[in-house]
């Protein structure tokens, strides 16, 4: 008798349509693979929705605040239904970005210098020399991020706006030049990594992640075997020290000694709830390493447990 996956999907975080979009596809891939698949748009009656269901597993293919805090989780570990990805610690600590530094630089892993402080206080003063990046302590696919360039007389304002809903402590980092890299663990590996070339922006932020044509993957990066082999030892490390389970993707700088940069290499953070759509980076990576994105979800769906 095959399992019964519920497919967690959707929430109200700032990232609920890409979660919509991720557990469509791994929905419709699980059935393909033999599954007994369930939908589920995540509201705030879960607990109540997951107990009447009684799945045999929960994939997790949730997106920022709940899914990838550790909220889903800690509901998950209450009603012991196994679930896929990053336990409750693991999940809140990656999130919580300036907490996630000090693990990670305690690991050995390279990270940004930067100060945590209230958004006005951001807004009313630049907290770093510029170019710095602003970002929200606790949101993902870089939603809420603003770059502040060289030579800028003033903060960011819209910190202070009321239209800001990313929270009211943002995290201030030094502006890391270069390259985007990253590069995904599966259980206790790294696969391969990937540049990231935005085609449409800037930098790698929300459309370039997720419109199709907003950036070009590089697979694997054209880089040198000694720093592709530093990403993916740094990458483990991260995963390891934050206590990550499943699948997760560490995200680089690379400001490249052969284009004439420093060389520096900096970690930015670890996502626990990478994104699963079309256009998605840890699926390339999985074909990379020779799964068929089927596979890969099946061995996320046997890999999941309780007490993560």
């Amino acid at each position: 008798m095959s399992k019964h996956v519920a497919v967690l999907m959707g929430g109200w975080s700032a990232e609920r349509e890409v979660s919509l979009r991720s557990g469509a596809g791994c929905a419709r891939e699980l059935e393909n693979a033999g599954f007994k698949v369930t939908q589920i748009d995540v509201k705030r009656d879960i607990a109540d929705v997951l107990a009447k269901l009684k799945p045999d597993v929960a994939f997790n293919a949730l997106h920022g605040r709940v899914g990838e805090d550790g909220t889903i989780q800690g509901i998950l570990e209450v009603l012991r239904i196994p679930y896929t990805h990053s336990g409750v610690l693991a999940s809140a600590l990656a999130m919580q970005k300036d907490l996630a530094k000090v693990i990670m630089a305690s690991a050995g892993v390279p990270v940004a210098q930067g100060v945590t402080v209230s958004r006005f206080e951001a807004a009313k003063r630049h907290v770093l020399p510029p170019p710095y990046v602003v970002k929200p302590v606790n949101e993902g696919s870089s939603v809420g991020v603003i770059i502040v360039k060289e030579g800028r007389s003033h903060p960011p304002q819209e910190l202070s706006s009321p239209d800001w809903h990313y929270g009211e402590i943002v995290l201030a980092e030094k502006f890391v030049a270069g390259r985007e890299l990253t590069c995904a663990v599966m259980g206790d590996k790294a696969l391969g990594v990937t540049e990231i070339v935005p085609l449409s922006e800037a930098f790698y932020g929300y459309d370039a992640k997720y419109a199709k044509g907003g950036s070009k993957h590089v697979l694997p990066a054209q880089i040198t075997p000694e720093t592709y082999a530093r990403i993916q030892d740094y990458s483990l490390k991260a995963h390891r020290a934050l206590g990550c389970r499943g699948v997760s993707r560490s995200d680089f700088r690379y400001d490249d000694e052969t284009l004439g940069g420093t060389g520096e290499l900096i970690c930015l953070e670890v996502n626990t709830q990478p994104g699963m759509t079309e256009t998605s980076l840890v699926p390339e990576l999985a074909v990379h390493a020779g799964f068929s994105f089927g596979e890969f979800l099946t061995w996320m769906v046997e890999d999941a447990s309780c007490d993560r």
